[in-house]
C-alpha cells in the first residue's frame, strides 16, 4: 500500500517491510520520481511511505505554529523512523536541504540507499558520508533498480 503526506502510516500492513520514498521533491524542478518507484515496491509487496504531498501549497508558512507544516515534518519523521528502508535520490537541478538533513539524520541507520547523478551541487559530500557510513550509492535511477536487492 503507498501512504503519502498527511494519510495516517498507521494503517500499514505489519506483516510488510516499509520504505520511505525520500529526496528531491522541489515542485517544478523534480521529476515525479517516486512514482515510479512506489510501483516497484509494491510488486515487491512493501508498504510505501511517499512524502510527496499532492496538496502541498508553497504559501504555507514554514514554522512550527503552522499546522499543516507540522503535519508535514511530523508525518516525515515518523515515516523515517519507522522504514525498515530509506531511498534517498538527489536530482541535479534541485537543492533539497531537507532530503540532505534527513540523510545525515539516517547515515548510520543501515537502511539507507543513495541515488546521486552526476552533477548534484553536493555530489561529493554524498560520496564521502557514503563511503564512510557504507551506505550503497547509485549513479542513477536505473543502476538502483539494476542493483537493488528485492
Amino acid at each position: 500500500m503507498i501512504f503519502t503526506s498527511p494519510e495516517s502510516i498507521a494503517k500499514r500492513d505489519f506483516s510488510r517491510r516499509s520504505v520511505f520514498l525520500g529526496g528531491s521533491i522541489e515542485m517544478g524542478k523534480s521529476i515525479d520520481w517516486q512514482k515510479d518507484l512506489a510501483n516497484l515496491f509494491l510488486e515487491a509487496d512493501f508498504n510505501i511511505f511517499n512524502p510527496r504531498r499532492l496538496n502541498w501549497d508553497p504559501s504555507w508558512e514554514q514554522t512550527f505554529e503552522n499546522p499543516y507544516f507540522y503535519q508535514q515534518v511530523n508525518w516525515e519523521l515518523n515515516a523515517l523512523k519507522i522504514s525498515d528502508i530509506i531511498i534517498m535520490y538527489f536530482i541535479p537541478e534541485t537543492i533539497s536541504p531537507i532530503s540532505l538533513l534527513e540523510f545525515g539524520k539516517y547515515s548510520t541507520s543501515d537502511k539507507m540507499h543513495v541515488i546521486c547523478p552526476d552533477g548534484y551541487f553536493r555530489k561529493g559530500n554524498i560520496e564521502c558520508v557514503c563511503n564512510i557510513d557504507n551506505i550503497p550509492l547509485y549513479d542513477n535511477l536505473d543502476e538502483f533498480k539494476e542493483k537493488f536487492v528485492w
